[in-house]
């Protein structure tokens, strides 16, 4: 990611932060326009273009949008296309990306991040499943059917719509990384971190509070745990948060060890 698109994301962030009246029906607005400017090279182009004047790419928002979707939504959009991108695919993203943190903001009491990461397990856990949502062939608005067929009265609204959008427009990413980016942009919106564990055996709740309150100590934010049971790593624990690893579990140990003997 370039510095102009991290400082574009951060801009963006902020403008959704300041902005009143933004529900679902806005979150819903920011996907559809991601999915019309990744389809168009030639709208994106002209919309990420450096060269073009801040007030010309906001017209070209207010002719594309401006009279379908609301005056929130436009005003955000125009607030995107107003940023300097590093590439005009990271535009698209950063759509992606604001629609997303709308969803987290509109529907905040909901436990988005975890619902998120059970249906990334049980994509993980059906093959099946991953290859209708991952297929690059399949049609992108029958993915969002299934999702809505799929989650309907399982999940809260922001999370349907969350997961029934991203999968329509994949790019070259595949589903589990387009949900796990998904639950890190929610979890950013609302102020924390998620940690993924991995454990041989589940932890009381005594455990996972201390830890959760060591991880939010040593990363300054609050944290919020995923676990995952998984008997392969024998003992100790496996810890993801974001790009950073911790590994102090038994089986790590144990191949590092193999390691060095063989070496």
């Amino acid at each position: 990611m370039g510095s102009a698109t991290t400082q574009a994301l951060g801009e963006i962030a902020a403008a959704l932060s300041a902005t009143s009246g933004v529900d679902l029906a806005t979150a819903d607005e920011l996907f559809t326009a991601a999915r019309v400017v990744g389809a168009s090279s030639p709208l994106s182009g002209a919309l990420a273009d450096p060269s073009a004047s801040s007030p010309s790419r906001a017209k070209v928002v207010a002719d594309v949008f401006g009279r379908d979707f609301s005056p929130v939504t436009v005003s955000l959009l125009t607030t995107a296309v107003q940023q300097r991108w590093s590439r005009a695919a990271d535009l698209v993203e950063g759509i992606e990306e604001l629609a997303i943190r709308a969803a987290a903001k509109a529907d905040a009491a909901a436990d988005i991040e975890g619902e998120l990461f059970a249906f990334t397990r049980a994509v993980a856990a059906n093959p099946s499943l991953e290859l209708a949502l991952g297929s690059r062939l399949g049609d992108a608005t029958a993915k969002g059917r299934l999702i809505e067929t799929l989650l309907t009265d399982r999940t809260a609204a922001g999370t349907k719509l969350i997961v029934a959008s991203v999968v329509q427009q994949p790019g070259e990413r595949r589903i589990r990384q387009l949900l796990s980016r998904a639950m890190r942009i929610v979890s950013d919106e609302r102020g924390r971190a998620v940690a993924t564990v991995v454990t041989a055996t589940p932890l009381t709740r005594s455990q996972a509070n201390k830890l959760a309150t060591l991880l939010s100590t040593k990363y300054g934010r609050d944290v919020s745990l995923n676990t995952v049971v998984d008997p392969g790593v024998v003992g100790g624990l496996r810890i993801q948060i974001a790009d950073d690893v911790i590994d102090a579990s038994i089986a790590s140990r144990l191949a590092d060890l193999r390691q060095r003997l063989a070496g």
